[in-house]
């Protein structure tokens, strides 16, 4: 199942994404609430087609926050190593967990601003983790029961300026530095996602990689995470970069792949 976010000329709402098996095309089935509430949503039997007039997808949530791991793939950790963002030329033991708040969420086709302060603004294409239930102390074997589904994300980062600060508040938590979407698939082969980027329409296999690799699993990202932060609904853990990132530069159309889940396009812009 497909959740979308998404708005019609006035206020956000939400709906299902289903292909209509007549026409081989995409259609958004509006629904009547809010999914992540305790309340059971239904089709209100309004149904859209993704390039009707007027029709925007959101970001498929916005979140009370975003929780990141960084490093969290050993060939991503050499790469820091070898372009000389880090020190450390493997991947730590123990998991780095930092945070974005709410307001660094943008959607498919919203514009990536890079900050008048920074001169060095980078990709790391990612899957997202959207939470489904409350989540405190969750056991890493149940983990998984409290997960919604997935989604791309670009998890963007001010190179210059992360190594600059003691804090990576303002490398990673700007305005716009957390493109999520298309939408929400419920349904994923999590434990082995393929994830590429492509960047002005060319691939850049550098930055391709599978959460096969991933250090820390997904069910222990939860289970670390909710040990220290109760997790809400509609909570977002980006669970790491694959490998090779790169720089953004205006007018730039950076798109961010996964498979079973769809791409997420952005561009770039100059604030």
């Amino acid at each position: 199942m497909r959740i979308a976010r998404f708005s019609l000329n006035d206020k956000p709402r939400y709906a299902f994404v289903q292909q209509d098996p007549a026409d081989g095309k995409d259609y958004l089935i509006e629904l009547d609430g809010y999914p992540f509430g305790a309340a059971p949503v239904k089709p209100t039997g309004e149904r859209y087609a993704l390039d009707a007039d007027g029709l925007r997808l959101l970001a498929p949530v916005i979140p009370s926050k975003v929780y990141g791991l960084a490093k969290n793939y050993e060939a991503h950790a050499q790469f820091m190593h070898e372009s000389g963002h880090s020190e450390i030329a493997h991947a730590p033991e123990d998991m780095v967990i930092f945070s974005k708040p709410s307001t660094s969420v943008i959607g498919p086709d919203d514009p990536i601003v890079i900050p008048s302060y920074s001169n060095d603004m980078n990709f790391e294409p990612e899957v997202a983790v959207i939470m489904g239930r409350i989540a405190k102390n969750v056991p890493v074997e149940k983990a998984m029961d409290y997960v919604l589904g997935f989604t791309c994300v670009n998890d963007v980062t001010l190179r210059d300026l992360q190594g600059l600060d003691p804090m990576w508040t303002r490398a990673k938590g700007f305005d716009t530095s957390c493109p999520l979407g298309p939408w929400i698939q419920t349904e994923l082969d999590w434990k082995d996602a393929k994830i590429s980027f492509t960047l002005n329409g060319e691939d850049v296999p550098m930055a391709s990689g599978t959460t096969a690799n991933l250090i820390h699993g997904i069910p222990e990202q939860i289970a670390a995470i909710s040990s220290f932060s109760t997790l809400l609904p509609g909570d977002v853990i980006m669970t790491g970069t694959p490998n090779a990132s790169g720089r953004l530069d205006p007018g730039d159309e950076p798109i961010v792949h996964v498979a079973g889940i769809g791409s997420l396009r952005n561009v770039v812009v100059r604030g």
